[in-house]
């Protein structure tokens, strides 16, 4: 998608450690308007899919997931990081490792909001190494439920998570996917 390619250029930041700072209006400050334009992107190549829940996991997928959601006119479920004394009843629940926060996470989903009939397009800010999304696909095999595909804002086309998603058979659709970053000249390029 050339319009969040464009974005990234012009106000994304590489830092060391092969990270791409993007919180000025992606998962941070969030650009409404981009998100809208993700959401038809996102909307156009699942078209053909029976979606009828969202899920992504908690915080930063969380704005873009809704926008997206309007386009497919179905409700968000977003994995949670931590038990809540307002989630009553059972859970799904597995490990996550963040690439970001260098941490594991137990994420959770009440078994009320996901089951066997549905039909799951998962929503994610970024892809790197995959474990948020393994972790994800894990929640809705749990709960019997199909995921119908994967739709991610950036990937790290120079990490292994992709790679590994699309060995899976899913549909994996990322509208950025960066090839290479350099810290040094600020330098991003694209797939």
């Amino acid at each position: 998608m050339k319009l969040l390619e464009e974005r990234i250029r012009k106000d994304g930041i590489v830092k060391e450690g092969n990270v791409l700072k993007v919180d000025s209006f992606l998962n941070h400050q969030m650009d409404t308007d981009l998100f809208n334009e993700m959401g038809k992107e996102f909307k156009r190549l699942f078209a053909e899919k029976p979606i009828n829940k969202i899920l992504t996991i908690e915080a930063s997928g969380i704005g873009i997931a809704c926008i997206v959601a309007q386009h497919f006119h179905v409700p968000v479920v977003f994995a949670k990081k931590s038990q809540s004394i307002n989630i009553d009843g059972d859970v799904y629940a597995t490990k996550i490792q963040s690439f970001t926060h260098k941490k594991v996470y137990d994420v959770i989903v009440s078994k009320k909001y996901i089951g066997k009939e549905d039909h799951i397009l998962l929503i994610d800010d970024f892809l790197a190494n995959g474990c948020a999304l393994e972790g994800l696909i894990d929640l809705v095999q749990s709960a019997g439920a199909t995921v119908e595909g994967i739709g991610i804002a950036v990937e790290k086309g120079f990490q292994e998570g992709g790679k590994r998603i699309r060995e899976k058979g899913i549909q994996l659709e990322s509208l950025a996917i960066v090839d290479a970053m350099d810290s040094q000249t600020g330098e991003i390029t694209f797939r």
